[in-house]
């Protein structure tokens, strides 16, 4: 498969992808393709199989059928769902970007200033909020140039504001850098209406396409209910109403 060097170009292809471990099928028969210039969202219930899928895709495990494609020498970012920070370790979080890493001063401020970090280069690793623990994360895997960038439950302990702000963010750099953009998580809401294209797996690849046509699809009432099938076909397809914290739609202001 040639991916060329066009916007579009594939990125990695999986076909009829499955992998068994422990005498369990964790995943089956997924055809997908990750492609530049695009941003995929992979949602799906707990042990769905969507980290399981993202490692057979990056060639961390072997499929136990089908096959995985990748273009050579595909240059991948990642952002991991957590990372453990340890206060008794005094190191800055220039410090930490240029760990491991063959990269100066100079690169790391860029990468942070791209990210709308700058400020926090000479903070206390430790001590930066989630917010910014995000955004120096997703730094670190631009300091890769990825063609790629893999980003795993990226806003964990993010607030709803600070949500779509670095969902805009992300979309800036894939619309500046012309990356591909696989994004995992578990957040029904806001994600969905930054995607370009929305994964949803249960095992298999239950539904795909555009947001819209994801949350009418029958397979993913099923999965998920009508209940947030129908909260999130109205987030998608109209504005005029208020979230809670949790991402419900709250009562129109004469009901409550």
């Amino acid at each position: 498969m040639d991916g060329g060097t066009n916007r579009h170009a594939v990125l990695i292809a999986a076909r009829g992808l499955g992998v068994r471990a422990g005498g369990h099928t964790l995943i089956e028969r997924v055809d997908l393709e990750l492609v530049r210039g695009e941003i995929v969202t992979l949602i799906g219930p707990n042990g769905a199989g969507k980290s399981t899928l993202v490692k057979a895709l990056l060639g961390l495990v072997p499929p136990s059928q089908g096959s995985v494609w990748r273009k050579e020498g595909l240059r991948i970012g990642y952002t991991p769902q957590s990372v453990r920070r340890d206060p008794t370790l005094p190191l800055t979080v220039e410090r930490v970007l240029r760990l491991g890493r063959r990269v100066d001063a100079g690169e790391v401020a860029r990468a942070l200033a791209a990210v709308e970090a700058l400020e926090v280069a000479r903070e206390p690793f430790h001590a930066v909020s989630g917010g910014e623990l995000q955004r120096v994360l997703l730094a670190r895997a631009l300091l890769q140039d990825p063609e790629l960038l893999v980003l795993d439950e990226p806003v964990a302990g993010v607030d709803l504001t600070g949500q779509a702000r670095l969902y805009e963010l992300v979309a800036h750099l894939r619309d500046e850098r012309g990356f591909g953009v696989l994004l995992v998580s578990h957040d029904l809401h806001l994600v969905m209406a930054r995607a370009d294209r929305v994964i949803c797996l249960n095992g298999h690849v239950c539904c795909t396409g555009a947001a819209k046509d994801v949350v009418s699809d029958p397979a993913f009432v099923e999965l998920f209910g009508p209940r947030i099938a129908g909260e999130l076909a109205f987030y998608v397809h109209a504005h005029d109403h208020v979230h809670d914290v949790h991402g419900h739609i709250l009562p129109a202001e004469e009901d409550r």
